[in-house]
């Protein structure tokens, strides 16, 4: 069993109007029914791109010690987001220095991410 407590950081898609929110809210309840049934502890940091969401991440990053953090794809893959991205993973540098970083490809295969580097 893979040990450690996971923070995911992603895009909450209530937040973006020319989004249907619905798919991705439930890929994301998938994900979170994953961990679940793998016994990993994790939290959802959902954030828009606007000036609360670097408080918003430092606050989850420091709310816990976490062994790994996930950056979403919609962060990650967004070229306008670039410099958003860069932002994040440097917040997860500095307030959760002992967590590894991984990435997943959709809100549904995070648990597959975290396992990477939570091990066995």
């Amino acid at each position: 069993m893979a040990s450690g407590r996971v923070l995911v950081i992603g895009l909450d898609p209530a937040m973006f109007e020319e989004w249907d929110p619905a798919p991705v809210q439930a890929a994301i309840a998938r994900g979170e029914a994953r961990f679940a049934d793998l016994g990993i502890a994790a939290d959802m940091c959902l954030v828009a791109v606007d000036d609360a969401a670097e408080k918003t991440i430092v606050a989850a990053l420091t709310s816990n010690d976490y062994a790994c953090v996930v950056v979403g794809g919609g962060i990650r893959k967004h070229e306008p987001y670039l410099e958003f991205f860069e932002k994040v993973v440097n917040l997860v540098r500095l307030h959760a220095p002992g967590a590894a970083i991984a990435f997943n490809s959709r809100p549904d295969d995070t648990p597959d991410a975290a396992l990477r580097w939570l091990g066995n």
